[in-house]
């Protein structure tokens, strides 16, 4: 899918690849050793998360998760172990996503952890200065402390061998801070590498406030995510989308073949889309272009996802062609005369592919 004309449109920064990670809840009916209940998404049931990291449409790289383990604490692991060749170099989440640690292993690792904030109140604005907060004074917004830039210096060490066990995975994001969280609060490692975080998580804050584009992506990047979980629900739909497996391994295989179902459709449509923007470039239809640019492959409503499959043993291939000119033969691009038409025919478009 990569090495697809449209895929460089589905770009949200200019020639950086932006992904998001997010977690699914699922209802297990039979209970495994990592289903849990969660009254807000399961009642008096229990079920589990499974958290998946999409890139430019795409969800390359997938974990199931307890609904009592904390989402941020697979972050780091989702995306360092993505052996895919779409690799994202800024990643957003919700605010599920954060902890006292992202911000600053996503650094160290060449990678810009860019998180929503749905209200930045005192508690998540809190930023951090090199100066006493008096030196701000005056300023809309000030630190609330200065950093303690002595502790990071100091304790470099510890931190280096830290992110070295990462980079070669001889362990998890999880179990340093599982290991991180059971020390005592005045532990000096934990608290340098949370001052280390907090530099990082400053300027974020700071760029996040003053940029709107930079929010629009984040928000951009994190509907792609909530895009491909309804994909997933859809194809998921046996059991009423509930597990019914009694181990991880089943519930993980379980995941994996609607996770390849879901990349399957969704480079269908990219496959399409890129004919039919190589036919509109090479006839100069620049405005055909231009909608086809905006139109999302995540669509699976021309998808009969409970009809007969035929699996044969000779495979016949698809004429790209003829569903090109089909569809260039029905759709309608001349100029649209307002916003609500452009939206319409980008709709007509999605869901009238064959």
């Amino acid at each position: 899918m990569a090495r697809l004309p449209i895929f460089k449109y589905y770009d949200i920064d200019e020639e950086v690849i932006h992904g998001s990670i997010d977690g699914q809840k699922l209802d297990t009916q039979i209970e495994t050793i990592n289903a849990r209940h969660s009254p807000k998404y399961f009642a008096l049931g229990k079920g589990i998360s499974s958290i998946t990291l999409v890139a430019n449409n795409i969800p390359v790289n997938a974990k199931i998760i307890g609904t009592h383990e904390h989402e941020s604490r697979f972050v780091f692991d989702l995306l360092y172990n993505n052996t895919s060749d779409v690799d994202p170099h800024i990643l957003s989440t919700d605010t599920h996503g954060t902890n006292q640690i992202n911000h600053a292993l996503l650094h160290i690792f060449g990678y810009q952890f860019a998180p929503r904030y749905k209200q930045l109140d005192s508690e998540h604005r809190e930023i951090y200065g090199f100066r006493h907060p008096q030196f701000y004074k005056g300023l809309l917004i000030k630190p609330v402390r200065k950093i303690n830039k002595d502790l990071i210096i100091v304790e470099e060490d510890n931190i280096k061998r830290i992110v070295v066990s990462l980079a070669l995975k001889s362990t998890t994001q999880s179990t340093i801070v599982r290991k991180l969280s059971s020390y005592e609060r005045k532990n000096r490692t934990k608290k340098a590498l949370w001052e280390l975080d907090n530099v990082i998580k400053s300027l974020y804050i700071l760029n996040y406030i003053d940029d709107l584009t930079k929010r629009q992506g984040v928000q951009k990047a994190l509907n792609r995510g909530e895009a491909y979980h309804q994909l997933k629900r859809a194809i998921f739909h046996d059991n009423q989308g509930r597990f019914r497996v009694r181990t991880e391994l089943e519930q993980y295989i379980w995941s994996e073949c609607s996770r390849l179902i879901a990349n399957s459709i969704i480079f269908c449509n990219a496959f399409i889309q890129s004919a039919l923007l190589t036919h509109a470039e090479k006839g100069g239809r620049q405005e055909e272009a231009d909608i086809i640019k905006r139109v999302s492959p995540i669509a699976w409503r021309h998808v009969n996802l409970r009809g007969r499959f035929e699996f044969q043993k000779q495979h016949a291939e698809i004429n790209i062609e003829e569903i090109v000119k089909t569809l260039q033969k029905e759709t309608d691009w001349r100029k649209p005369e307002s916003v609500g038409d452009l939206e319409q025919r980008k709709s007509y478009f999605t869901f009238r592919v064959r």
